[in-house]
């Protein structure tokens, strides 16, 4: 089952965890067979939130709502179950500083 983990943290600790180390993890999920994408995202002050409201368009500067831990990146995986995914989340290396949102991946159409 395909699960996506969000990784949120204060934008002020960015530099806290190495991109080598999220590379070194990333690379342990791919070698695993449990990697399916995974990204770091830019700074929340590139963010534009779209909204469309009685068919009209409003784009706002910045992200969805004012929140202390912002999202930083993700990485979308295969596990078993979610105890799996939870295993697997909880070594992504931002989850010392920050934390991390597990979601399983819902199919268009299935409730």
């Amino acid at each position: 089952m395909k699960y996506l983990c969000l990784v949120y943290l204060d934008e002020q600790k960015l530099d806290a965890v190495p991109d080598s180390e999220c590379m070194a993890f990333g690379e342990s999920l791919r070698e695993g067979g449990r990697s399916i994408a995974a990204e770091a995202l830019q700074s929340v002050n590139t963010a534009t939130t779209v909204r469309v409201r009685n068919g009209k368009t409003s784009i706002t500067d910045g992200p969805f709502a004012e929140t202390k831990e912002q999202l930083a990146g993700f990485y979308l995986i295969d596990a078993r179950d979610l105890n799996e995914a939870i295993q697997l989340a909880s070594r992504i290396p931002p989850a010392r500083i920050g934390s991390i949102e597990v979601r399983p991946v819902r199919r268009l159409g299935e409730r």
